[in-house]
């Protein structure tokens, strides 16, 4: 039968098809087609067809009439009826016929459009008896299967958009009172039908249709809202009475670990549908706070039924019990006609995501200017926070609705409720508050400031609050190249400092901010220092929302530093920084470190036990592993560090210096080493450098000459603190690994390396001095080639060094020639004394071949 059709048409062939499948069919009326399968809700009521459109179809078969209207739209009123009742009648077929089916499957979008897009007449008269007709492809169409989700719920808010706007009838006599009351009852049969025929996915069906009734229950036509409010009071009760197909568990509050049910077994909007109830409830409209009232007792029926221990004991066979204890529930809710008392029985219903629903529906409330249902969400909000112990995700959505809403807020009554909410949640769940007030607003505007406030209000939030920031500043690890704040530990230590400079001049935090002040002060100072470093990404992540009339990242750190400093009183340093250019050096890259001993300078001033607390502090964090502000925190330490009332707080610096001794970072090696060398020469804590020995001795193999120029000095003068055989042994370490240096590319190393080579004869003793022998006879050649260094003053410490290994070895010829400097005679006398040797001064004198100055070379070259 497709034989002659072509490939590219196979929708029509199926259509043709489908028609003669239907033509073959014995023709019904469409009212005995209705009687054939009719379509009843539970109540009873069927969703038929009227009479009238027997004729119609008498005239044309069914789906050929579809067809023409889908490439045609109906004009006429008569034709879009006439359109309606062949899609039923077709729709009733196919739930019997798979060929009409399939044809419908093909030609279902044009279809759902016709139908969406179907329009009543103006007139009373005209209207209502069309609402029926108007509703009743939905129904067969949703039990075919025919009609796509979104298609069809397009159409259902047509449909209710029609029925809810008719007039209302008070004569009950009158005939379109009549039809007016048997559309709003057909309405009620076909959601009802739409929910029973959805199978497992009744419960979504249920929520689809609740999410189209709400907007209607916030319209500005009282009786729209009125009429949708009630039809979601006929849905509540029509679920307490009936079995929703597959309800999870969980619904009932079995929870199992890790459980995570199907979407469509979760009841997801209950929450909300509770919350707006509700608050619905104080409307200003008697009737929709009549039928909001009427939908609140049929949903706590509801979740009462489904959640409560004792039902499930009596037996189910038995329906009287179950119809006493429903009616006991009703009767406990209507002999309270406090809302928020209900509210309060809804609330050991409700499980911890319902209740944040419940909260979050509550917050978004506030911004309306009904007084009471003003005063009932600042109650729902005051009780939820109380007794309710929410997930980091769920104070996430909480603070972004608060902060979303709080603008739009003007009632006092409200506005406090809230501070009263933030202040709990943050003494409850710090962490979490902290971190989602920082992605919210990471710039810090005015609505920010307002809640930062209210978190910090009072003890012991303050303190709790106040930390959490403080550890938010310091983590700034991490590059990360995701665009989300809340994934960027860096972008929230950016954040962390803007509010700061805010919160200081609040009196509540003055205590707190005392004891706190060295932590949070260097933490300042790091975010400072690693400001300088961002990447443009991440300053454009931070940046790129709020650039007008606000300080830059940086400036906002100094600023919080300088106000920090004020509110310690310590107004003093502020003004002496200033006047040293401190804080303009900090905010530049080149001048940075310089800023930063400037600052540390006049920390210095500062009261001993506050200058301890500082010192540890600072040994602390540099205890961790952060690359990021270590090098800024070594140098402020190695100023500190010169304070001349150094106590336990010293020892505490000390052990880290051999870790970072060892540190990759650039500079931090020669850092450390002036540090020591410095403490080296003061008496009262020189000795306390003595453990470091062994590891300072390590940095003369290193590769750097400006490491080895420090550590020369440091160890000359750690010399002269050791006594015995420590100093013994410790100099015959010393004089095996000074020579390789004598040829650095630095002058002033090999000048160092030669006279402290030189130093380390005189503190040899007892069995030492054997070992001694035999590193000093290595070192003669090396000095001989040095006396023709083209630094003055390393050839002249070569020869008095030459001058005083031959008097150690006692070798009287050397010495003479030492003594007049005859290099070239100096060279034959250690091949004519010491010709076992001469492999070794071969050896010794090949790298010098290399050596960037010629005279070495050429002597090298002479000897060789």
């Amino acid at each position: 039968w497709m034989a002659g059709r072509p490939p590219c048409h196979p929708r029509m062939a199926w259509l043709e098809e489908a028609g003669a499948s239907l033509a073959s069919r014995p023709q019904l009326g469409l009212h005995e087609e209705c009687e054939a399968q009719p379509l009843q809700s539970p109540s009873g009521s069927e969703v038929g067809l009227s009479a009238s459109a027997v004729a119609w179809l008498e005239e044309e078969e069914p789906l050929s009439f579809i067809r023409t209207c889908c490439t045609r739209r109906p004009k006429g009123e008569v034709q879009k009826l006439r359109f309606l009742a062949s899609v039923c009648a077709v729709c009733g077929a196919a739930l019997a016929d798979r060929a009409v089916r399939i044809a419908v499957y093909f030609c279902q979008p044009e279809v759902a459009q016709s139908i969406e897009g179907h329009r009543v007449g103006q007139t009373v008269g005209q209207r209502v008896p069309q609402g029926i007709p108007h509703l009743s492809p939905l129904s067969p169409c949703s039990r075919a299967g025919l009609l796509p989700q979104d298609r069809k719920n397009g159409l259902l808010r047509a449909c209710l958009c029609s029925i809810f706007h008719l007039p209302h009838h008070e004569d009950t006599r009158d005939v379109d009172a009549y039809l007016y009351f048997k559309t709003m009852a057909a309405l009620d049969s076909l959601l009802q039908v739409l929910v029973c025929s959805a199978g497992a996915s009744g419960l979504l069906e249920l929520q689809d249709i609740l999410k189209l009734l709400l907007p209607f229950t916030q319209h500005q036509l009282e009786a729209v809202e009125e009429r949708a409010m009630a039809q979601i009071a006929r849905l509540a009760a029509f679920i307490s009475t009936c079995s929703l197909p597959q309800v999870c568990s969980c619904f009932a509050g079995d929870m199992v670990l890790r459980h995570r049910c199907p979407e469509k077994h979760r009841f997801a909007m209950l929450g909300r549908l509770a919350g707006y109830l509700l608050l619905c409830c104080t409307s200003k409209n008697e009737g929709s706070s009549h039928e909001a009232a009427e939908a609140v007792r049929q949903l706590y029926t509801f979740i009462a039924q489904q959640r409560s221990t004792w039902p499930w004991e009596l037996d189910a066979e038995q329906p009287q019990l179950w119809e006493h204890w429903r009616a006991q529930l009703s009767l406990g809710l209507s002999q309270d006609s406090s809302t928020s008392k209900i509210f309060m029985m809804f609330m050991k219903y409700l499980q911890c995501s319902e209740r944040v629903d419940v909260f979050l529906t509550a917050i978004e409330s506030m911004g309306t200017l009904n007084p009471c249902s003003t005063e009932l969400a600042a109650h729902m909000v005051d009780a939820l926070t109380a007794e309710t112990d929410f997930l980091p995700g769920q104070v996430l959505n909480i603070v972004r609705a608060i902060y979303r809403t709080l603008p739009s807020i003007g009632a006092t009554l409200a506005l406090e409720s809230l501070d009263r909410a933030l202040l709990v949640l943050a003494s409850k769940h710090p962490r979490e508050m902290v971190a989602s007030l920082l992605q919210c607003s990471p710039t810090c505007t005015s609505v920010a400031v307002t809640m930062w406030r209210a978190m910090l209000s009072k003890p012991p939030a303050t303190e709790k609050v106040l930390r959490e920031l403080l550890g938010v500043l310091v983590n700034q690890s991490g590059h990360k190249t995701s665009t989300s704040i809340g994934d960027h530990p860096r972008i929230l230590a950016l954040a962390a400092a803007r509010p700061i400079h805010e919160l200081l001049l609040l009196p509540t935090c003055l205590k707190e901010v005392k004891a706190i002040f060295p932590q949070l002060f260097l933490a300042l100072l790091f975010q400072v220092s690693f400001i300088t470093e961002l990447t443009l990404q991440e300053v454009h992540i931070f940046w790129k929302k709020h650039q007008q009339d606000m300080l830059s990242p940086i400036s906002c750190a100094v600023q919080s530093m300088k106000v920090l400093l004020r509110t310690m009183d310590l107004e003093s340093q502020v003004l002496a920084i200033e006047a040293q250019g401190g804080w303009e050096a900090l905010l530049s890259t080149e001048t940075h470190f310089w800023g930063v001993q400037v600052v540390a300078r006049e920390m210095m001033e500062l009261p001993r036990a506050l200058r301890a607390t500082i010192i540890c502090h600072l040994a602390e964090l540099l205890s961790m592993e952060d690359s990021s502000w270590e090098m800024v925190a070594m140098v402020f330490l190695v100023k500190m560090l010169e304070c001349t009332d150094l106590g336990d707080e010293l020892d505490c610096a000390v052990s880290l210096f051999a870790t970072y001794l060892r540190s990759p970072c650039l500079g931090m090696q020669g850092l450390v080493l002036r540090a020591i060398l410095g403490l080296t020469e003061r008496p009262d804590v020189a000795r306390k450098m003595l453990v470091l020995l062994p590891c300072i001795i390590e940095q003369l193999q290193g590769t750097d000459s400006d490491t080895r120029a420090v550590a020369l000095p440091v160890l000359s003068t750690m010399l002269r603190l050791l006594e015995g055989r420590t100093l013994s042994l410790t100099a015959l370490e010393l004089a095996s690994n000074l020579p390789p240096l004598f040829d650095d590319e630095s002058s002033t190393v090999r000048l160092l390396s030669i006279r402290l080579f030189l130093d380390t004869l005189g503190f040899v003793e007892g069995s030492a001095k054997k070992k001694m022998w035999k590193e000093v006879s290595r070192s003669l050649l090396l000095l001989s080639f040095h006396l023709h260094d083209q630094d003055k003053s390393v050839a002249k410490a070569s020869r008095e060094a030459l001058l005083g290994v031959t008097q150690f070895l006692c070798w009287r010829q050397l010495a003479r020639l030492a003594e007049t400097a005859e290099a070239w005679r100096i060279s034959e006398c250690l091949l004519a004394g010491r010709r076992s040797r001469a492999e070794d001064y071969l050896g010794q004198s090949l790298p010098y071949l290399r050596s960037p100055q010629e005279p070495l070379r050429q002597e090298a070259t002479r000897f060789i």
